[in-house]
């Protein structure tokens, strides 16, 4: 067997990692300016050309804009960013967010849910029906928060695979993280059982091929999460 040759993060990489967390904790907020590179390449104690270089990524991936003859901004990233940013945002210190980006995850989570609602559900088999109920059951018989939450994870994956759009599954995955970590903060705040009643709740109504029904379902429970009693945030 062959292992994969293990390395350690550049300076390069480490010294994006580190803008990209001061970026999106607010630190350096939104239209700040960065000190000049040779400042920030002694603070930091790397060369120019890590700097320079880091600069270069971070600008192309929406973080960062170049005044020439001026200086290095943070750019709003919500507006000027990629998929690379997307993936930033959802890595960022392991899924920990503020609040009003868990609220816009979660916002989101709706309008992808409900697509793969309507695409699954009138079509979906007694099988995935049964690996959908097995999952149903992990949440049920977690001992711990995390055990449920992956589970949970596990469900929702599913039914976006199930629903035969090759884009859905692979767009859930990289919520993956924070969504876990969001729903042990649920469990952690409702409990387990709460989880549970949730997702047991919207599988009936697929079991059912009841399509609007679903979509009630995980509209009001996300909603809940948001607007409503069991907030996740505060």
């Amino acid at each position: 067997m062959e292992f994969t040759k293990l390395a350690s993060p550049s300076l390069k990489e480490l010294f994006i990692k580190e803008i990209q967390t001061l970026i999106l904790s607010g630190k350096l907020p939104i239209g700040s300016k960065l000190p000049p590179e040779r400042e920030l390449a002694t603070s930091m104690e790397v060369s120019r050309a890590v700097i320079n270089s880091g600069i270069a990524e971070l600008t192309r991936m929406g973080f960062l804009y170049i005044k020439p003859r001026v200086g290095t901004f943070v750019a709003d990233y919500r507006k000027e960013g990629t998929l690379e940013t997307f993936n930033a945002i959802m890595n960022y210190n392991g899924g920990i967010l503020r609040d009003d980006e868990i609220k816009s995850i979660l916002e989101l989570r709706i309008s992808l849910d409900i697509l793969a609602i309507n695409l699954c559900v009138p079509q979906i088999t007694d099988e995935q029906i049964e690996i959908l109920h097995t999952h149903l059951t992990h949440i049920k018989d977690g001992t711990n928060f995390e055990q449920a939450a992956e589970h949970a994870f596990a469900f929702q994956h599913d039914l976006a695979y199930f629903s035969g759009n090759m884009l859905l599954p692979l767009l859930f995955s990289s919520f993956k993280t924070l969504v876990i970590t969001l729903w042990v903060r649920f469990c952690s705040l409702h409990g387990i059982e709460t989880l549970y009643q949730n997702t047991l709740e919207l599988f009936t109504e697929i079991q059912k091929r009841n399509t609007q029904k679903a979509i009630e379902s995980i509209t009001n429970t996300v909603e809940n999460t948001i607007y409503g009693a069991r907030k996740i945030y505060f």
